[in-house]
């Protein structure tokens, strides 16, 4: 009987067992990283508001209806939460998009109900007026190197004039606003939920696509970070915050159609309440999911989370001030609790930094992982 002859076992390279061993310890520790409260916090302080709602009002809150009152109802407010998001990300204020807003509003009204076109060519002409608004923005503020939070507010007071003329601070209304096609833009729906919804998850998933996952979307970040060393490294900043301003007022235009043909009129006032939460769901999306970062899906989920607040305090009071109240509170909690994960340890070191021989304290040490100070390179 012969035996079969076996062949000499292979050594398997140090570093591949070195870099499998990490790839075990690291999916583990993955998913505890995810759903740490440093990361998704917002999803838990959505679910103590849901849960304080339920017992708050629990036969108007826990319902389907109020779900897809919360979906529908803040589609448009996402759309324009979205549209800050990539001049945010490139450090460019747009605060013109309010107005853009209720620009396109109007004038998609103006078109059809007083000259008859029909609903393509009127929304072709109010996207051609958000593109132009786009265009200035970014010459104002690139081109003449106006800051980008004054330049946009001025723009928006000349878009306010605009609305003026065209409407005289009146609601356009008209048969054809009411009618298909313009209608469906808006009210169209599959089981409750309206087509902007859709709107709002396509929109994301681009901006997402584009930052998370393409070589443009990691020079606007580095833009905002740092633009004059990512102006050293070969970054067009200029163009980067040239198409965000632009960008920024085709959304905020499309938000202002999609609003005028859900309420059936054009608003000279339609984008004014949406300025605020649009700045303070992004902000409070930038510390979801990609802490630091500006981001579509943390800023969606910071909609939904302001839009749960505000539609159960609708229903469970009627005071005209909570809605704004909550608003408000919930950018400045964001912001202070963003900041205090950042800023708290940096005092601390301050405070704990090793006395000089004299007596005074000594400089704190530099975080690891910190830049240099030019005077520590030289």
């Amino acid at each position: 009987m012969t035996s079969t002859p076996t062949r000499p076992a292979v050594p398997v390279p140090a570093a591949r067992v070195r870099r499998a061993a990490s790839a075990r310890a690291a999916l583990p520790a993955s998913l505890p990283s995810f759903l740490s409260f440093r990361n998704i916090g917002a999803v838990y302080v959505w679910l103590v508001i849901a849960v304080l709602f339920s017992v708050w009002a629990p036969e108007t809150f826990p319902t389907t209806t109020t779900v897809k009152q919360i979906l529908n109802g803040n589609a448009v407010a996402g759309l324009v939460a979205l549209s800050v998001v990539p001049p945010l990300a490139a450090r460019v204020f747009d605060l013109s998009v309010a107005y853009t807003m209720s620009l396109t509003s109007v004038l998609t009204a103006y078109f059809l109900v007083s000259t008859g076109l029909g609903p393509a060519a009127a929304i072709a002409l109010a996207m051609t007026a958000a593109l132009l608004i786009g265009v200035v923005n970014g010459i104002v503020v690139v081109g003449l190197r106006v800051d980008s939070f004054i330049a946009t507010l001025a723009t928006g007071a000349l878009i306010q004039s605009v609305i003026t003329m065209v409407t005289d601070d009146s609601s356009i209304t008209g048969v054809r606003l009411l009618a298909e096609p313009f209608a469906s833009i808006a009210q169209l729906d599959a089981g409750g939920i309206t087509l902007p919804v859709l709107y709002l998850l396509l929109a994301a998933t681009a901006i997402w696509f584009l930052l998370e996952h393409t070589a443009t979307g990691r020079r606007l970040y580095a833009t905002g970070f740092n633009a004059d060393a990512a102006r050293l490294q070969g970054v067009r900043t200029d163009r980067l915050r040239f198409l965000t301003l632009v960008s920024s007022a085709l959304l905020s235009g499309f938000a202002g159609i999609v609003f005028a043909s859900s309420v059936g009129s054009g608003s000279p006032t339609a984008g004014t309440p949406y300025l605020l939460s649009a700045y303070a769901a992004a902000f409070v999306g930038a510390t979801q999911l990609r802490a630091g970062r500006f981001n579509a899906w943390g800023t969606v989920l910071a909609v939904l989370l302001l839009g749960t607040g505000v539609t159960g305090l609708g229903l469970a009071t009627s005071a005209q001030w909570a809605a704004s109240l909550f608003t408000g509170s919930v950018l400045i909690v964001a912001l202070v609790l963003t900041g205090g994960r950042i800023a708290l340890p940096a005092v601390l070191r301050r405070r704990r930094g090793n006395p000089s021989p004299d007596g005074s304290e000594a400089p704190a040490t530099p975080a690891a992982g910190s830049a240099p100070r030019k005077e520590d390179r030289s």
